[in-house]
């Protein structure tokens, strides 16, 4: 299974709110020949680290594509700019769109390598282990073997990461 993290707290000049964006981002995916197999709710979350910046809107999507991790980044990356993600080098900022490839198969890669597989930091993260929980009940931790419920109790408290009620998009995509 291949998945991906989908994160906005920004709207997007080109498609709208932060929830809008990342159904665009979607359609973008499925545009490109991604097939998009599943999606789970949409999450609002606070930022991590704590700050001043909007929530976020979150969700995770299991995708089936014959592209390698690299070429896939790539196209989440091309999507991000295309939908007015800037990347400027600073951490953690306020963003239009953010597209992490969380996990690949299964693999597992160095800590040189990139894409870095499984992302880094997903099992430290609510707004990607919520919504992964329910998008796959029985998904494992390539590198540790921790399942996805396991990762749900070792969760930080203080991460606000709650379910937003299902409605109609609004905006349009590019």
């Amino acid at each position: 299974m291949i998945i991906i993290a989908l994160g906005a707290n920004l709207p997007s000049e080109h498609a709208g709110p932060p929830r809008a964006t990342l159904e665009c981002a979607l359609a973008g995916l499925q545009a490109r020949g991604i097939a998009v197999t599943g999606r789970s709710r949409w999450y609002e979350s606070a930022p991590v680290p704590a700050s001043d910046q909007p929530w976020f809107v979150n969700a995770v999507a299991s995708l089936e594509t014959d592209l390698a991790p690299g070429a896939l980044m790539r196209t989440l990356h091309d999507i991000e700019a295309l939908l007015g993600r800037v990347r400027d080098g600073t951490a953690n900022a306020a963003r239009a769109a953010d597209l992490d490839l969380i996990d690949y198969h299964g693999r597992v890669s160095g800590p040189d390598a990139w894409p870095r597989l499984p992302h880094p930091r997903m099992e430290s993260r609510a707004f990607v282990v919520k919504p992964l929980a329910e998008l796959a009940p029985d998904w494992r931790h390539p590198v540790s073997g921790a399942t996805i419920q396991e990762l749900l109790r070792r969760l930080s408290q203080d991460q606000v990461c709650n379910p937003l009620p299902e409605g109609s998009r609004k905006g349009g995509c590019p």
